[in-house]
């Protein structure tokens, strides 16, 4: 994508990321205003990596990146501010918001060399594994994928698809409906759910309802992340409403299909956040910072900046609206910055930020 003319460029850097803008939030009604976002997000450094619809990022220890494309089926290395490709993970079966989705890193990387993946294949949604290793020259190589976890509902929309490490060890899957509006509030089905598992994609052991289910009522979860107390939050497109930032309870139900946002049900549990227009979110990927959580927006193609206190999120700011296109996906640097992966700007790139404290 071509830039905005510069002097455009800088308006809307003074109007978006330098004051930033309150953007609608309805909380849980509790009467809590969390401090604003104390680390100001700074773009330092814009990759052009010609990425095709990249999804998701992880770091390897040497701080080499790995990037999923969801259409192309293949891993992209990054180093030293330059793209290789590593491979293609076969059994992919790209359509619509299908194919090459979300990547896990193991927590034991550095002895069994794991990289996860969540894929879209011919039948379902499944979630695989493969090993990466290095050859003599020091270039990447995958090696077969394993199936650890099969049978989550696939459709052209609505595939869920981020997947991630807790501070427990277990892995944590977000699935989406797959359409399949009956999925969501069926603790024994998979679709439009958070699901715990194993690292050999077993159910993980204390699952609310002893199976892979840890929360439900979900439409289509595309962000996980933990903050420093080890609380779980995710972010969710709503349908032409209420996409949602939740706190993630076990054995929770988030309402889909039959609520949307914070409505005050007490058998459904109230989005902290609820962003009345789509237009202005569409929530991607998620990191929490300290005590600020940062989401990627595709249709409001900007970063939301959400201070958190304890289990309560206060008003968030938008940065960079407008400025650089799609946001899929934020991901945490080694070197405590944020990357931002843009999608579907023909082609895609990488921005560098800092965070001023």
């Amino acid at each position: 994508m071509t830039l905005r003319p510069y002097w455009m460029a800088c308006l809307l850097f003074l109007l978006a990321a330098c004051t930033g803008s309150p953007g609608p939030t309805h909380g849980t009604g509790s009467g809590t205003t969390a401090e604003p976002p104390v680390s100001v997000p700074e773009v330092q450094e814009k990759l052009e990596l010609k990425l095709a619809v990249p999804w998701a990022a992880v770091f390897l220890p040497d701080g080499t990146a790995i990037i999923s494309e969801r259409g192309t089926a293949l891993l992209k290395a990054v180093h030293d501010g330059q793209a290789t490709t590593v491979g293609k993970v076969p059994g992919v079966v790209p359509a619509g918001e299908g194919g090459l989705l979300g990547l896990a890193l193991s927590p034991h990387f550095d002895v069994d060399r794991y990289l996860y993946a969540y894929v879209t294949g011919q039948e379902d949604n499944r979630v695989v594994r493969l090993t990466l290793q290095r050859d003599a020259d020091g270039a990447l190589s995958p090696g077969p994928p394993q199936t650890v976890f099969a049978g989550i509902p696939k459709a052209t929309t609505h595939n869920g698809g981020r997947i991630r490490f807790g501070p427990d060890g277990f892995l944590y899957v977000g699935t989406g409906d797959a359409q399949r509006r009956e999925q969501p509030q069926d603790p024994d089905a998979l679709g439009g759910k958070i699901l715990r598992l194993a690292p050999d994609g077993s159910p993980a052991p204390g699952n609310p309802f002893g199976n892979a289910v840890y929360s439900l009522g979900h439409r289509n979860v595309q962000g996980l992340a933990w903050d420093a107390e080890g609380r779980l939050w995710a972010s969710e497109f709503g349908p032409d409403v209420n996409d949602e930032l939740n706190l993630i309870l076990p054995g929770a139900n988030y309402g889909w299909p039959e609520v949307t946002g914070a409505p005050h049900r007490p058998e459904f549990q109230d989005a902290k956040v609820v962003w009345p227009s789509t237009s202005e979110s569409s929530p991607s990927g998620l990191e929490i910072d300290g005590g600020t959580a940062y989401l990627g927006a595709l249709r409001g193609e900007r970063l939301w900046a959400v201070p958190l206190q304890g289990t309560e999120a206060g008003n968030p700011v938008a940065y960079f609206t407008g400025m650089y296109g799609r946001i899929r996906d934020v991901v945490r640097t080694p070197n405590g910055g944020l990357w931002l992966m843009t999608n579907n700007e023909n082609p895609d790139f990488v921005l560098v930020l800092g965070l001023r404290r």
